[in-house]
């Protein structure tokens, strides 16, 4: 498993790494050519990789006091509540642009081919909460920079951030600093 120094920490062994390794299915050529998507459906589907992976992302972030896990729409979506229930935590959305009910902040962001914006609620988070940042994949950065940016902006204390994958190629760890980064699968080229 991937530590916040990038090298395998053996968290919860090999035997697991292999594991949810083996439920990444490589899917070439989408959304575009020339892009080999990460596809986490398999593990999502199996019992034992979901148990493994929300175990394993709940180890790494249990020497935080976490107060809210708070991941961007969608992707973070799938893992994020299941991580917050582990932490005894609370859980927050942010979404695209007039996708929440109630009066937002909003942070802008690049991305590999583009830009986009999220927004979070106003009071989303207590004053002074301590925040795990999570998606399911850390790529160029920009969404978890944005997300970074709207905990700043409400008073929050980011205590990490928090990934199932991470494409270390891509250089999104070093636009997170100073913060913490962990993940559990990283993958150089």
């Amino acid at each position: 498993m991937a530590s916040s120094s990038g090298a395998a920490a053996g968290l919860m062994g090999t035997q697991a790494e292999m594991l949810l390794r083996g439920l990444v299915r490589d899917v070439p050529d989408f959304p575009r050519p020339g892009i080999l998507f990460k596809d986490i459906t398999p593990l999502l589907a199996s019992p034992d990789g979901l148990r493994v992976a929300v175990s394993a992302l709940a180890e790494q972030a249990a020497l935080s006091s976490v107060d809210i896990v708070l991941a961007a729409e969608a992707r973070g979506f799938l893992l994020g509540p299941a991580l917050a229930l582990r932490l005894n935590a609370g859980f927050a959305l942010a979404r695209k642009p007039g996708k929440l009910p109630h009066h937002t902040v909003e942070a802008r962001y690049e991305l590999e081919y583009g830009s986009d914006a999220l927004q979070l609620h106003a009071d989303a988070l207590p004053a002074g909460a301590r925040v795990l940042i999570h998606d399911d994949l850390l790529a160029s950065g920009g969404t978890a920079k944005a997300l970074c940016e709207l905990v700043q902006r409400l008073g929050g204390s980011i205590v990490g951030c928090s990934f199932l994958i991470e494409l270390g190629f891509l250089g999104g760890r070093e636009r997170l600093l100073p913060h913490q980064v962990n993940s559990l699968l990283r993958y150089d080229a």
